[in-house]
């Protein structure tokens, strides 16, 4: 009987932490592209910002020419992808600026980096692996920041064939020099270069950990994959793990996935006739609408929201008060809140509010 439970316990083992299986070996959240709460495509893009997945930002110079960013359907064959994340360039800028960057990264925070052991001499080596298609062929830099004391250390792989997806490895020292703060800080940021003024392209790439990084140093060898409206830059499969070998990516089911993005970013209504919450007024003229957030987020949140005429309506004592916004948040913490609002009404009403025509709602504790 000891026999047969010690089978099915090794059985459970593997499928949940073996190899191939689920045990969170890989440090970024949201790699394979499959979540895009913000949506799934925006254009004429010059600034930076979130877009489109979730935990990727943009950051890029106002010289860096104009993109379109998405979450897209064309991803490696026979890998388990089904979106990758797509930059295609609509105006070009082969002659970017000394100083201008184009950067697509995501940040992780110092508490899920602990069993690195950096800033000791038993820290870990990582090793990051990923799919990549550029339209543009030839070097392009990846760059590792050690937020917490702007540590830098860089990688660089190669795109062989013009929009062909291709499969890259890139192993990086262990960082001895600083520890990572135990908090809910950005403490590690992966930098995806697109493109790079003079400024940081101009030495040699700093392939070991730097606690005074040389500009210069940091983007060397880097092509401007904005130099032709042609170009696109795709990526998919990001998987960042302790040691120095690359395992197969780590697919999560998809509610675990959206769970964890939820923490940085929750859409909590958007369109037409979606419930926000229950509003109560509390004295006359004077209410508030209670959220309970998805997951505890990890700071308290910010508040955005689309404005207009009767985006959002209360149905309550048989009748409905459209209204066009909100006033602010009252009582916030990274677990509820509640939104407030000046409209008619005496106290110890309670009615349904909800997204009207275009309404939108969402909260953000991003890095």
């Amino acid at each position: 009987m000891g026999s047969i439970t010690r089978t099915i316990a090794n059985n459970l083992t593997n499928d949940l932490g073996g190899a191939g299986g689920i045990n969170f070996r890989n440090i970024i959240i949201n790699g394979d592209m499959s979540i895009a709460q913000r949506g799934t495509s925006v254009s004429s893009i010059t600034s930076s910002g979130y877009k489109t997945c979730d935990r990727w930002n943009l950051f890029i110079s106002p010289s860096m020419g104009t993109w379109t960013q998405s979450q897209s359907t064309d991803v490696p064959t026979g890998q388990g992808f089904s979106s990758s994340l797509k930059m295609d360039c609509t105006v070009a800028q082969a002659s970017p600026a000394s100083s201008a960057v184009n950067i697509i990264d995501t940040i992780i925070e110092g508490q899920n980096l602990q069993y690195l052991k950096w800033g000791t001499s038993n820290a870990e080596q990582i090793t990051l692996s990923f799919w990549h298609k550029h339209t543009k062929t030839g070097t392009n830099i990846i760059e590792l920041i050690a937020n917490d004391s702007f540590d830098v250390v860089a990688g660089s792989y190669t795109q062989s064939v013009s929009d062909t997806w291709e499969y890259a490895t890139i192993i990086f020292p262990a960082n001895t020099i600083t520890t990572v703060d135990n908090d809910n800080g950005g403490s590690l940021k992966i930098r995806f270069v697109l493109a790079s003024g003079t400024d940081y392209t101009s030495g040699t790439l700093a392939t070991t950990w730097q606690d005074t990084p040389v500009s210069a140093n940091r983007y060397s060898g880097q092509v401007n994959n904005g130099d032709s409206t042609a170009n696109n830059f795709l990526i998919t499969g990001v998987q960042l793990e302790a040691g120095t070998s690359a395992t197969e990516f780590e697919f999560l089911p998809v509610d675990v996935n959206l769970q964890r993005c939820y923490r940085y970013y929750y859409l909590h209504a958007e369109g037409a006739t979606q419930t926000i919450g229950t509003m109560w007024w509390y004295a006359s003229g004077v209410n508030a609408t209670t959220i309970f957030l998805k997951t505890t987020m990890r700071t308290t949140p910010s508040l955005s929201y689309t404005t207009g005429t009767n985006y959002y309506i209360v149905y309550t004592g048989g009748t409905t008060v459209s209204f066009d916004s909100f006033t602010g948040l009252a009582n916030v913490s990274n677990k509820a809140l509640s939104l407030d609002s000046n409209l008619s009404g005496t106290s110890h009403d309670v009615g349904r509010v909800a997204t009207s025509t275009g309404g939108s709602i969402a909260f953000s504790a991003e890095l």
